[in-house]
């Protein structure tokens, strides 16, 4: 048996501490926040999280899919709000497929809880990770302005987009790294439920309001209340920067998202409350020294937020760690395996969240992308062994990040020809077109 440290308490690093116990491994969790459970304001405000298949298939290999699954809600579709507030709605998948709103608070509470449960799990709370030597993996702590050096067998870094342990990686001859800021930032708001507890939005649904370059989104809550995000530039003549007041900034959210704003009584507080947050992609490659440190999760490829994969990818990091784990006794040639096998699909979710970012504030509210979706689902149900659109791909499969993108390459080539067809929008259920697919996919 090893003797393993964890940097960070959050969503990976909970839910990596309970798969590294499996094995009987002592597993030392260290968390620079206090006990989240104690004190829920150290958990601070975030965007809502979409649970996928991803995520439910890493949470149920340590048997709490059911628990999670208790308080989450089931989305089934998108339903698009337009300026004027009328609706459109697109499903998810098929079959009543669905993503599921998520507190990312109480799931982390959760994950602790079952973490703590286990008899060779310890976590300290308060420790904040000032050094480490990631060759034999020794780490520094503070607490109480004490400092205690801890030396287990190995490290694994799992603590977040601003990570310690990343940073030490960052000294060391030949690893790469960027850090890039989009233009768009955001700002949490909420819609309150109705006076005896009720939705007042359509519940298992994710809501939209594209306009093209920002946009506002609102997933449901177990109490009736919706968290709703607004992403929107940071600066410029349109931007957070150039609405510096709640006045200037409620007069924009009538104009643009009238239905919204109606349904936030307090919305000047939240304003002014709320902070704006900016949004950050990071690369960086090795993720291992050798065997005996390690990077998971945003620690090794944060991204931004618009495919709803940001945790379901870090789960799935636990997950295919573990099983190289099981096959391999020798921590070196599995992190090494790790490392670079996971590279490219984490590269892959990074680039496909920017590209749904487009296609959510810029597409989701035009007929031609409706019909398009229309006809790839049409489609895809009338020949399934041919054609899984990619949002089924990177959402309710567990198909490798970077096979699905290169995937959805070919289908969007494709489909960009389908568009042109004469009459498209009376022929996009015909055998021509279905079979014009086809011949594309020889």
């Amino acid at each position: 048996m090893k003797r393993y440290t964890v940097v960070g308490a959050g969503l990976v690093g909970s839910l990596l501490s309970l798969y590294l116990s499996k094995k009987g491994h002592q597993v030392d969790v260290y968390e620079r926040r206090k006990d989240p459970r104690k004190n829920k304001k150290s958990e601070g405000r975030s965007i809502n999280l979409a649970l996928s298949e991803r995520g439910w298939a890493s949470l149920k290999e340590v048997g709490i899919e059911k628990e999670v699954l208790f308080d989450a809600i089931p989305m089934y579709r998108r339903v698009m709000h337009d300026i004027e507030g009328k609706l459109s709605y697109q499903d998810y998948g098929k079959n009543s497929q669905a993503i599921y709103s998520v507190s990312r608070g109480g799931l982390n509470r959760l994950l602790i809880e079952k973490a703590e449960s286990k008899p060779n799990i310890k976590i300290s709370f308060d420790h904040k990770c000032i050094a480490a030597n990631l060759n034999d993996a020794s780490v520094t702590f503070e607490h109480q302005r004490k400092t205690n050096e801890i030396k287990n067998d190995a490290v694994f870094g799992t603590d977040g987009a601003f990570s310690k342990i990343r940073l030490e990686f960052q000294k060391r001859s030949g690893f790469s790294y960027s850090q890039d800021y989009i233009e768009h930032g955001y700002k949490e708001l909420n819609i309150n439920p109705g006076p005896d507890g009720s939705f007042r939005l359509e519940k298992e649904a994710l809501h939209i309001w594209p306009r093209g370059g920002y946009m506002l989104i609102a997933l449901p809550n177990p109490d009736g209340s919706f968290t709703c995000t607004l992403f929107f530039p940071m600066k410029g003549e349109l931007s957070f920067e150039s609405l510096d007041s709640s006045n200037k900034a409620k007069e924009f959210m009538s104009q643009n998202f009238g239905d919204a704003l109606e349904l936030m009584e307090d919305f000047e507080n939240q304003w002014n409350t709320n902070p704006t947050s900016s949004l950050v992609i990071i690369k960086c490659d090795p993720w291992n020294v050798k065997g005996k440190s390690i990077l998971l999760g945003d620690a090794s490829h944060a991204i931004v937020p618009f495919y709803g994969q940001g945790m379901n990818s870090g789960f799935e990091d636990c997950r295919v760690l573990y099983e190289i784990m099981e096959k391999s006794d020798n921590l070196e040639s599995a992190f090494e395996s790790f490392s670079t096998t996971r590279k490219p699909d984490a590269d892959a979710i990074s680039d496909l969240a920017m590209q749904n970012f487009v296609e959510m504030r810029d597409l989701t509210g035009q007929p031609d992308f409706l019909l398009r979706k229309k006809i790839e689902n049409n489609f895809s149900n009338l020949y399934p062994d041919k054609w899984m659109p990619l949002y089924s791909q990177v959402t309710f499969s567990q198909i490798r990040y970077s096979k699905a993108l290169a995937e959805g390459k070919k289908q969007d080539a494709i489909m960009q020809k389908v568009m042109k067809i004469q009459n498209i929008e009376k022929l996009w259920n015909s055998e021509e077109v279905n079979n014009f697919i086809l011949n594309s996919l020889l």
